[in-house]
């Protein structure tokens, strides 16, 4: 069935939130987890709402990127479950979806906000497009304040 996840982290302790659940259902059925990171590009907007002052120092996120993925692929592979990593630079929804070709994941878990109405309108969706535009399965947990609630799966045609 599903032999390769990517799970799509963005540092949040929300976007690990779905690891729980990957990682007792990896070692069982013998999967091997991928993590991504996805560097977004400063924008000028950030740059004016920043008031001018922020400088774009890709070397430094990436390498802040390697050491917050470096830990939990150890915890990963501590429990016996076949793990490596990704670091892509771009737009999240784009990047997750090319990496996941890239990859060959058969599946894509992520964690989501659960916004919807003028939230998911004023800051949009990630996870939405992802579920939207993916070749392959989407497992979506939404959490919901301290809690995260019953996941989302959504079959794609192959």
């Amino acid at each position: 069935m599903y032999k390769r996840v990517l799970v799509p982290l963005d540092g949040s302790e929300l976007s690990e939130s779905v690891l729980s659940f990957v990682t007792d259902i990896a070692g069982p059925l013998d999967m091997t987890i991928v993590l991504l990171r996805v560097l977004e590009p400063v924008t000028p907007a950030m740059v004016e709402a920043a008031g001018g002052a922020v400088a774009d120092d890709l070397e430094t996120r990436l390498r802040d990127t390697a050491e917050y993925l470096a830990p939990l692929e150890v915890g990963l592979r501590a429990r016996g479950i076949e793990t490596s990593s990704v670091v892509r630079v771009g737009r999240a929804e784009d990047e997750i979806l090319a990496a996941a070709r890239a990859e060959g994941a058969d599946l894509i878990a992520m964690s989501t906000h659960g916004r919807s109405g003028l939230g998911r309108l004023l800051f949009g969706s990630v996870a939405e497009q992802v579920l939207r535009h993916a070749d392959v399965p989407v497992f979506l947990m939404r959490h919901v304040g301290q809690r995260t609630t019953m996941p989302y799966m959504k079959e794609t045609k192959r």
